[in-house]
């Protein structure tokens, strides 16, 4: 990517955000629209625009997503199997992306109805 996504921005600490938890790999940080009282995205340092964009090579990067996924929750409470979270990845127009910067929304703070829209 030639010009830096807003994801990239927030890593970089250019523009604020209220981020939960960072590592090597990602950073995560409370959307500023929430769709649930818990709406946190968890963000790859490493710009892939979106997740059918990504290599092999970034076999770890999108584990460590994942396993981000599981701290975040357990650090907002909402880990337990009898409340539980929501991961969604969104891709394309048709999926919902907004940004072209893979992430994951955790979702949770109230029961998340089945199908998803």
């Amino acid at each position: 990517m030639s010009e830096k996504t807003l994801f990239q921005k927030i890593i970089d600490r250019e523009i604020p955000a209220d981020i939960v938890y960072e590592d090597e790999f990602c950073a995560a940080f409370r959307d500023i629209q929430p769709q649930a009282p818990v709406h946190i995205l968890i963000v790859p340092k490493k710009p892939i625009p979106r997740v059918g964009d990504a290599v092999a090579e970034d076999q770890a990067q999108l584990g460590a997503l994942l396993l981000a996924a599981g701290k975040v929750a357990e650090a907002e409470g909402v880990r337990s199997t009898d409340k539980g979270f929501r991961l969604v990845i969104n891709q394309g127009r048709d999926g919902g992306e907004t940004v072209p910067h893979l992430h994951v929304h955790l979702l949770a703070g109230r029961p998340l109805e089945w199908p998803p829209g």
